[in-house]
């Protein structure tokens, strides 16, 4: 679910410029308007109103303002007959330069058209606000208050046993070791992936793809690992595989959302790609950054295991404010982001450096702590948002700074994403193989 915000960034600065949020419930439909780049606090409205709207559908929102009567003056009037909730910072204002995200649906509103039905509170929240309220000092104490605020939990010795978090298997915690062995090879994953049944099924199915194009048929586990898939692309997709075991994925999600396995998948694929372009000088390991990328998300999950009557909330605030980074949405609602929490656990597990700072910063990736992992991913899901392929809102303009860091260019990096549609079929067939697990 990717929606476009360069409208909303180039327009924000504007005194009157609004946009047009449609919220229910099961007494009907309310518009809300609110500066555009600001974040509608659905708990302000709820308290309020006491009625507990909720946003509608993103599909059904497109639906309902694509209507041909609302592309004239007359039906964007009559669009007013409905209850109108106003952000207090418009409550001077006369006329309203109006934007509906889904739609791109885009009017002027006369003040008289919604007065007789307005009613003015304080809706929005800009990213200063949101940062003002967020706890101070490293990820850990950050997670340790979100944990102890929005959680019956109390922080003891270790957060790790608190946070009641499964285990990892033997054979998870045996491919954790190999990816941080830098002089690991196929020979030492070989015992490992045969001591597994699934993980042994699954490698053979995949060095057979088509994708391969292997010579021959493939008689072993050594043959397929060995001849055709190779080390890093076996340890990271067991790695992948394993550690989606450990977490169920959660079930109340944002609608029109981006299945969590294909979005791990193409952010892995991209930025392996995209690693491969880049000067040798400069460029990281294809490995570890495809792991970093197949993990970037990973901490979604986590979130979803640690606050559960917190997670619904969430996903209603990220459908109602599609324009907004997912990270200010979490730290609005729960003070803490996917990105903390799924890096601080990987760093728990001992994963690599390159990758816990590959996901932590990949939505910071000029802070001095990102480097190149964490720049790579965040170019990756860029552009995978621009074709519908990741969640989060849609940017023309790639980071020019970012490029500068990579040596690449954002039609170098375009191309890959098109480069990718070629092979649609096999990235289905890994991602719906690690689904299935």
């Amino acid at each position: 679910m990717a929606i476009g915000v360069n409208t909303l960034e180039t327009d924000a600065g504007k005194s009157n410029f609004a946009r047009l949020v449609l919220l229910h419930d099961n007494i009907g439909k309310v518009l809300v308007l609110l500066p555009a780049v600001k974040l509608l606090n659905l708990v302000s409205i709820w308290r309020e109103t006491e009625r507990h709207l909720q946003p509608v559908k993103g599909d059904d929102v497109r639906r309902f303002f694509s209507q041909e009567t609302l592309r004239t003056k007359e039906g964007q009037r009559k669009l007013f007959s409905l209850p109108v909730f106003v952000d207090d910072a418009f409550e001077c204002q006369d006329v309203l330069d109006v934007l509906e995200p889904y739609s791109g649906l885009r009017f002027s509103a006369d003040r008289s058209w919604y007065i007789a039905n307005m009613r003015s509170i304080r809706l929005g929240l800009s990213a200063s606000d949101i940062d003002r309220a967020q706890p101070k000092g490293d990820d850990e104490a950050v997670i340790s208050h979100a944990v102890e605020r929005f959680t019956a939990l109390r922080i003891r010795q270790r957060l790790e046993d608190t946070l009641g978090l499964p285990s990892l298997a033997p054979t998870t915690q045996k491919i954790i070791m190999l990816r941080s062995d830098p002089a690991a090879g196929v020979d030492r994953l070989v015992p490992v992936v045969k001591v597994d049944p699934s993980l042994s099924a699954q490698v053979m199915s995949w060095s057979v793809s088509p994708y391969y194009a292997a010579p021959g048929s493939i008689q072993s586990i050594d043959d397929a690992i060995i001849r055709v898939l190779g080390f890093d692309l076996v340890v990271n997709l067991a790695l992948g595989i394993a550690m989606g075991k450990t977490l169920t994925l959660p079930e109340d999600t944002p609608r029109n959302q981006t299945p969590y396995w294909q979005q791990a998948v193409y952010t892995a694929t991209l930025a392996e790609r995209l690693a491969k372009k880049m000067e040798s000088s400069i460029r990281p390991k294809p490995g570890l950054v495809y792991l970093s990328g197949l993990l970037h998300n990973f901490g979604y999950i986590v979130l979803a295991h640690l606050f559960p009557p917190h997670f619904s909330l969430l996903s209603r605030y990220i459908e109602a404010n599609p324009h907004l980074r997912l990270d200010y949405i979490e730290k609005h609602i729960l003070h803490v982001t996917r990105e903390q929490v799924g890096a601080w656990l990987m760093e728990s597990w001992s994963l690599p450096e390159e990758v816990c700072n590959g996901v932590r910063y990949l939505n910071e990736p000029l802070n001095p702590n990102a480097g190149v992992y964490a720049q790579i991913v965040h170019l990756a899901n860029h552009a995978l948002r621009l074709k519908g392929w990741a969640d989060g809102p849609l940017e023309k303009e790639f980071n020019a700074d970012v490029l500068a860091l990579t040596g690449l260019t954002q039609q170098q990096v375009m191309a890959e994403v098109e480069g990718m549609e070629a092979d649609s079929e096999v990235l289905k067939e890994f991602t719906n193989a690690l689904a299935s697990h």
